[in-house]
């Protein structure tokens, strides 16, 4: 079949079916408004830097090195392959090779070893290396090297606002709003000034994750400690983000501040406000500016988005006849529909069922204005056959697109998957997964965006059938695409919980915080307890930590559990800075647990850490079994110790088992170290608690034998008599 004929086929498979546009087709026209976004005007250098022309002995070494590294591992062998290639490799050469390379980790190796036989790299490899790892989501090697290139470089090669702009760039498309965050203050810190790039790259992230009044802030920063002038890429993003955050009427304080700044609106900026205007609902508003815009600017006219979006407007409004009415305007002056603003009104037509008229539509398409229903049509007649209950129907075009080679995207499949899921046929559900999975069609460039709530029923099902590896491969598959969904985190965690694989889920609890989502309560438990079954105190730590910080506050018993695996496992460091956690937080102290943490830090030797937290416990209304931690240090013959622990509880006003008493004075007096042997005698003398001592006599023979004559005569004088010595 040819082209012609094939696409005459699918316009009449078209036509004779009724559908909805399902939202994906929104998040399409979001596309077509998306380039004022921060890439404005920073390409790459390497893109930029216009070379000599190449010979094609250059382009030929640049393409076999490239081929090499891409069919085998890096290894030494590899490297004297390439050597063999190009002993001397040549800037044009190396930068064809690394624009060759599919692999970002193999582009690095390349690039290190280019500087290894004496390439000189300078700002342009570097930013292009930079470039590479941060588009391809390797953030944390593209971090590291970032933070690298002064010392790689050895200070010929300064940090440049751009080389922060590409990271800031990649940490948004990633969806990584702190790390965005951090490397801004990073930039401040170190010196390097933040251009109008940085701040709109800043400004995007922000407003993309809702953060509208640091946005004010951080356009306050620009303006006026930096003295940045914003440009027309700035207020179009202001007012897109505003908008978009419901705050249209500080959208429009921004596109009247254009002015001030000698910024003129583009197109861009009229199809965001118009945008802005149609998503709080206020069409006719918008449909006012975009005639405005008419009358005021003579070299700006509406474009295809512009009539796209008010048509999308009155369509949600159901207000059809004047979607019409703009539609028909936009004929008639030139600007031909494209496939988002068929879609969209069909959509529209289809929700007040004027079906007649998606008809006559689709008839008039195909008769001259060149429509074809493509993937997103398709996926739209998929949806509002299952949403019909005919299923059937649904498989049949999702049959037919394969055969008009129409290609499906992770929407089809997502229909598909999330209606057999509905209908319980999980394995049908499944088998379209996989495919989807194996296939890597979410990390498709073409179709809609995938929304990770879709595929939440299949989810569910997988991690209750002990598959979660599966679904998890799916789920990173779509935070790639930067798309997120915290439902589906704990779809996952909850699923790794009941497999046993509580390391993953914790990988993802912490995926799901860096990316400033908070876990809810049932979640963070499921894990520390998961933890504690597997023998995992220090995991569980760390969750119960990540959980305080998320405002989460589980019952004692929880804490108790956790220090009690602790000290089973011999943690001793970890069990005492967990009870000081506990005392912080003001949770309540279980007097076997503190007594054993006492023990192990003795045990241990960190005898000062050891009494740093008995006075921390018994200054906050705590106690330790004195007789019995005092008894394990003189086993251990740390007599010492356990005189100084026996003073601080006389001090603290605790009355001990005189057999206590008596072992530890004996034990000194055998150490020859009778002044501190009296000395705790003298305490127990003040604290009248020494008449039923029976170490006396050895004390009274311990200071006479070290020439004490005066405590000697102390003793004796307190000396019970032979009666009162039967009795003891």
């Amino acid at each position: 079949m040819t082209p012609i004929a094939n696409s005459r086929t699918r316009a009449l498979f078209g036509r004779q079916f009724f559908f909805n546009v399902n939202s994906q087709d929104q998040a399409q026209l979001l596309l077509a408004l998306r380039h004022y976004s921060s890439s404005n005007g920073e390409q790459l250098d390497a893109d930029n830097v216009k070379e000599p022309r190449k010979s094609s002995n250059k382009s030929k070494t640049a393409k076999s090195m490239a081929r090499l590294i891409n069919s085998k591992p890096w290894s030494t062998e590899l490297e004297s392959s390439l050597f063999s290639l190009s002993p001397s490799i040549s800037k044009t050469t190396f930068f064809q090779v690394l624009r060759f390379i599919a692999s970002p980790p193999k582009a690095f190796e390349f690039f290190n070893w280019a500087s290894r036989n004496g390439f000189a790299h300078d700002s342009r490899s570097y930013f292009m290396m930079l470039d590479i790892l941060g588009r391809n989501g390797n953030l944390n090697i593209a971090r590291n090297f970032l933070f690298s290139i002064e010392r790689r470089s050895n200070g010929s090669v300064k940090i440049e606002d751009r080389f922060c702009n590409t990271l800031l760039r990649s940490y948004g498309n990633a969806g990584l709003f702190n790390e965005a965050i951090k490397l801004f203050s990073l930039m401040k810190s170190s010196g390097v000034s933040p251009s109008v790039i940085t701040f709109n790259s800043l400004l995007l992230i922000l407003l993309k994750r809702g953060r509208t009044n640091m946005a004010h802030s951080v356009f306050d920063e620009m303006c006026g400690t930096y003295g940045v002038t914003p440009d027309t890429y700035t207020f179009n993003i202001l007012i897109r983000g505003f908008c978009k955050n419901s705050m249209v009427d500080e959208g429009f304080r921004f596109f009247k501040e254009m002015s001030r700044f000698n910024c003129e609106p583009d197109v861009v900026t009229y199809n965001t406000l118009v945008d802005g205007l149609c998503r709080a609902g206020k069409v006719r508003i918008a449909h006012n500016v975009v005639k405005g815009m008419v009358k005021k600017m003579k070299d700006l006219s509406p474009d295809v988005v512009t009539y796209t979006t008010l048509v999308r407007g009155y369509c949600m409004k159901q207000e059809i006849d004047e979607a019409l009415v703009v539609f028909e305007e936009m004929v008639s002056r030139g600007l031909k529909p494209n496939d988002i603003t068929y879609n969209t009104l069909i959509k529209g037509l289809c929700e007040v069922q004027k079906f007649d008229k998606i008809k006559e539509i689709l008839g008039g398409a195909g008769g001259g204005r060149g429509f074809v229903p493509d993937t997103c049509t398709y996926n739209t007649l998929m949806n509002a056959q299952c949403d019909a209950g005919n299923f059937d129907e649904a498989l049949k075009m999702f049959k037919k697109m394969k055969e008009l080679k129409v290609q499906p995207d992770s929407a089809t499949y997502s229909v598909l998957i999330r209606n057999l899921c509905q209908r319980g046929d999980f394995e049908r559900a499944e088998q379209l997964f996989d495919k989807l999975s194996d296939e890597d069609i979410l990390l498709r460039d073409d179709g809609c965006t995938p929304l990770v709530a879709a595929y939440n029923p299949i989810f569910d099902f997988l991690c209750k059938n002990g598959k979660t590896h599966k679904a998890e491969r799916v789920f990173r598959q779509l935070m790639k695409k930067g798309t997120q969904d915290p439902p589906s985190y704990k779809t996952l965690i909850i699923g790794h919980c009941k497999e046993g694989t509580f390391e993953a889920g914790y990988k993802l609890l912490l995926f799901m915080l860096r990316r400033d989502y908070v876990p809810d309560f049932e979640t963070y438990v499921l894990l520390i307890n998961g933890f504690l079954q597997k023998g995992e105190p220090i995991l569980a730590y760390k969750t119960l930590e990540r959980m305080l910080k998320s405002s989460y506050l589980p019952k004692t018993s929880v804490f108790h559990s956790i220090l009690s695996e602790l000290l089973k496992n011999d943690f001793a460091r970890e069990s005492a800075s967990f009870v000081v956690l506990m005392i912080d937080r003001k949770i309540r102290q279980n007097i076997n647990l503190s007594t054993h943490t006492m023990r192990l830090l003795f045990g241990s030797g960190l005898r000062i850490k050891a009494f740093q937290i008995v006075e921390l416990l018994y200054d906050n209304g705590y106690m330790v079994d004195m007789e019995e931690l005092i008894g394990f240090i003189c086993q251990k013959g740390k007599l010492l110790d356990a005189q100084k622990m026996l003073s601080f509880c006389l001090e603290k006003g605790h009355n001990v088992d005189i057999n206590v008493c008596n072992v530890v004075i004996e034990g000194l007096c055998k150490m020859k170290r009778p002044l501190e042997a009296f000395g705790l005698y003298y305490m127990l003398v003040e604290k009248s608690n020494h008449q039923q001592l029976s170490c006396l006599e050895g004390l009274r023979t311990a200071l006479e034998a070290g020439g004490r004559s005066e405590e000697a005569k102390f003793v004796s004088k307190r000396m019970p008599d032979e009666r009162q010595l039967a009795d003891i």
